[in-house]
């Protein structure tokens, strides 16, 4: 049964990891499942208040770098609000009207369309927000990676 159990938080948290390229997918919520699992079918004896501190404080901090990647790559290249908006309904939407390179071109797309249309900018200003936009969204997933790695490896540091 270990097997089966391990596999199932395992899978948990690929899955987590899956939700860094569709955000559809509720990435911290599958980590914090695999911790659950792991509490259910193990001990939560070994998951100590310190190991919950740690787990919220990572979450906090993986909510507060997802934003603000998407904030720094459209405000950097001139972007407004609006831009932010676009990139994250373009976020959401792209992968289903374009699979697989609509997590790529969807942020992208909504930025310049935002920028375009509500702000009139001209067409290449458009552009380089949207380029803003999609390298802050690929910033985000690698900052947004590595923090999960993080609360993964700190799961591990206490339970083996």
């Amino acid at each position: 049964m270990d097997i089966l159990f391990w596999c199932l938080i395992v899978v948990s948290f690929v899955i987590a990891f899956v939700g860094l390229i569709y955000p559809i997918i509720p990435a911290v919520l599958f980590i914090y499942v695999g911790f659950i699992l792991y509490g259910v079918f193990y001990d939560f004896g070994s998951m100590t208040f310190s190991f919950w501190v740690i787990q919220v404080l990572l979450t906090l901090l993986l909510f507060v770098a997802d934003y603000a990647s998407n904030l720094f790559g459209v405000k950097k290249y001139g972007g407004s609000k609006a831009a932010i908006w676009g990139s994250t309904i373009g976020l959401l939407v792209g992968p289903f009207i374009i699979p697989f390179a609509g997590i790529i071109l969807g942020p992208f797309i909504g930025a310049v369309v935002a920028e375009l249309l509500i702000h009139r900018k001209p067409f290449k200003k458009s552009v380089q927000v949207g380029v803003g936009s999609l390298l802050g969204f690929l910033g985000g997933a690698v900052m947004k990676g590595v923090l999960q790695a993080i609360m993964i490896t700190v799961f591990l540091v206490y339970v083996l």
